[in-house]
Parts: C-alpha cells; structure tokens; sequence
C-alpha cells in the first residue's frame, strides 16, 4: 500500500497541521515505511501464542500508606500570597 500526498494532507488536516511540502513528502516516505512494516508484521503465525495485554510480568508498585505528619495550617498558608480566615484565597471561576 502506498501513501500519496493527498493522504498526508488529509491527515494532516485531521491533525490540524500546517505542512510544507518538504513537510509532506518527508512523512509520506514515513508513514509508508510504517505501513510496509505492518504488513510485514502480518505475515507472523500467531495461531499457537495466546493474547496477553502485557509482555512483561505486572506487580502492584504502590507503596503502603502510612500516617504521616501534615503541615500546620499556618504553615500551609505561610506562603499563600492571599488567604482569609484560614483558607486560601483565590479569584472567583465562573
């Protein structure tokens, strides 16, 4: 499968992209590499290797919670360039 200009061009105007035409040229060697590398990929027998979402052994790398002290209100406000009665102040979102 080749890819033409007017293919980069469309998904460049998918992507909202401006591209020169040295732009355009450069990623249609690109992206038809890819391809050609996919296509390649096909050809692989797969029938005997079950689906895995991971190639790699996954563990849970969460640490343990501990209490911990936490900052004093006044030393959490020490920096704020506003606060008001014991909270920070911030500009009104609407």
């Amino acid at each position: 499968m080749s890819i033409s200009i007017e293919d980069v061009e469309y998904l460049a105007d998918l992507a909202k992209l401006k591209l020169s035409e040295r732009e355009k040229r450069k990623f249609q060697k690109e992206l038809e590499k890819i391809i050609r590398y996919i296509d390649q990929l096909k050809e692989v027998d797969t029938e005997k290797i079950p689906p895995t979402s991971h190639v790699i052994p996954m563990e849970n790398v969460l640490r343990e919670d501990k209490i911990l002290t936490s900052l004093s209100q006044d030393e959490a406000l020490a920096n704020a360039p506003e606060k008001e009665d014991g909270y920070f102040k911030v500009p009104k979102v609407i």
